[in-house]
């Protein structure tokens, strides 16, 4: 798409992002903007899944409250304002993440633009943004394949029950959250169907150490990179918007999925590779294991999901009499056997046919685990924290615990304890700078000033 005039929203959207890095409040103000703040709105991808959960959070509350009214809230121009900046944000990151400059459309331009839309008068989708430039006519069957109706996930994610249903302009299914809608339009994203698989939300090991330093310190901003954290300073962009796009790299290729998620593959490794020792149900745990490792073998080998991997009737009653070894040898305090109850709990395999109640029984079990000072499962409570997987997001619990499993010897825990310590020191050193480089400024003015002042008196 070439570039194309600048839209009323492309300046609205610009100076909200200018006054919320500035801390001026927007006219008519916006509700939640200190909580927005705490959020810590560094354009990172895990950024979207800290407003997802301040969204969950705001929904119960107002549940809470008996203000749970969407109709009501839609009127005030504070919640309004919250959901626009919240949309404008959300078409930053993503936009950012193709490497091109965001343009938005309103109802007018969109209705001009795209014809075949078929819009109506609601509130989420009286805007869009266009995330890259992959598309140039827009009379073609795709030209919307580049546009994104941000508040769409964001109204579900509010407002969403069996009687308000959301259906999306583009036709396909409105994601429960912003991370998940912008995820599925990433340059690499392997769904397409904004339904992204469990492994596709869990976070990376530097991502961790970011959210990390962001919990403890809130006015700078982290990114993750190869190695390590780095410190990044938050700017407020120029008064002037040039819509260029940057040219986008080659679309990395598709990798093929997993059949099982990396956070429990990664849980089985260390269940064979670190060695916890083991008081009882010994017996029963080795019995389980050597059934339903065959299992994970030969599931490893599928190209598919693990959940559409089909077995006899035979090998499921097997694999059930395993899991009955499993939860005694747990019973009995065998944290080993209760990390791996855990995990085919959380992944819906276990002995409760209830998902809801599995997965709260799952993390209870991690929780049992990591009671027991067990590395491996200090480990994956971390990660189920970080992620609000099982558990509500929380990311003070989230370094608690990966603080005890680095006190307890684990090695990866142990090493994005360091990265932290590193990324501690950078901004120390950072305001140490800043600091300095201001009273350099500060006393550059002085002299200025008091050269300009000999001059008109001499």
């Amino acid at each position: 798409m070439s570039a194309s005039p600048l839209t009323p929203l492309d300046y609205i959207a610009a100076g909200y992002w200018q006054d919320f890095l500035a801390g001026r409040p927007v006219a008519g103000g916006m509700a939640y903007e200190a909580e927005l703040h705490q959020c810590t709105l560094d354009e990172s991808l895990a950024s979207l899944q800290r407003i997802d959960t301040l969204l969950s959070q705001i929904r119960r509350d107002m549940m809470k409250s008996g203000t749970w009214d969407e109709a009501t809230l839609l009127t005030d121009e504070r919640y309004r304002n919250f959901m626009v900046f919240l949309a404008f944000y959300a078409g930053r990151v993503l936009a950012q993440q193709w490497q091109y400059t965001p343009h938005w459309f309103g109802e007018f331009e969109l209705r001009k633009r795209y014809p075949a839309l078929l819009l109506t008068d609601e509130f989420y989708q009286h805007m869009a943004v266009v995330y890259h430039n992959d598309v140039d006519d827009t009379d073609k069957p795709n030209a919307t394949d580049a546009l994104f109706f941000p508040l769409e996930p964001i109204g579900l994610r509010l407002f969403g029950h069996i009687d308000r249903q959301f259906q999306a302009v583009q036709g396909s299914q409105v994601a429960s959250g912003l991370y998940q809608a912008v995820s599925a339009r990433l340059p690499n994203a392997i769904d397409g169907n904004n339904a992204l698989p469990i492994s596709a939300v869990l976070k990376s090991a530097t991502e961790e150490v970011a959210e990390i330093v962001a919990t403890q310190h809130r006015s700078q901003y982290i990114e993750p990179s190869a190695q390590t954290a780095s410190v990044k300073n938050s700017q407020a962009e120029s008064d002037t918007i040039a819509i260029k796009p940057i040219i986008k790299p080659a679309v990395k290729p598709r990798i093929k999925e997993a059949p099982t998620p990396e956070l429990f593959s990664q849980l089985l490794i260390e269940l064979d590779e670190i060695e916890v020792p083991q008081i009882a149900g010994k017996t029963e745990y080795e019995q389980a294991r050597k059934v339903l490792d065959q299992f994970e073998q030969h599931i490893a080998k599928q190209d598919k999901p693990r959940a559409q991997v089909t077995f006899s009737p035979q090998h499921l009653a097997a694999k059930q009499q395993a899991l009955a070894k499993l939860q005694d040898a747990a019973h009995a305090g065998n944290s080993a056997a209760m990390l791996r109850l855990a995990m085919y709990e959380l992944l819906g395999e276990g002995v409760n046919a209830d998902k809801v109640a599995g997965m709260e029984a799952g993390v209870e079990w991690v929780k049992q685990a990591a009671s027991k000072d067990d590395s491996r499962a200090q480990r994956l409570l971390s990660k189920l924290y970080y992620q609000g997987f099982g558990v509500p997001q929380d990311m003070t619990n989230g370094q608690y615990w990966l603080e005890q499993a680095a006190k307890n010897g684990h090695a990866e825990a142990a090493s994005l304890m360091s990265q932290w310590q590193q990324a501690q020191t950078l901004i120390s050193t950072q305001k140490q700078e800043q600091h300095s480089l201001k009273r350099y400024q500060l006393l550059f003015a002085v002299i200025i000033v008091i050269a300009i002042l000999i001059f008109i008196i001499v």
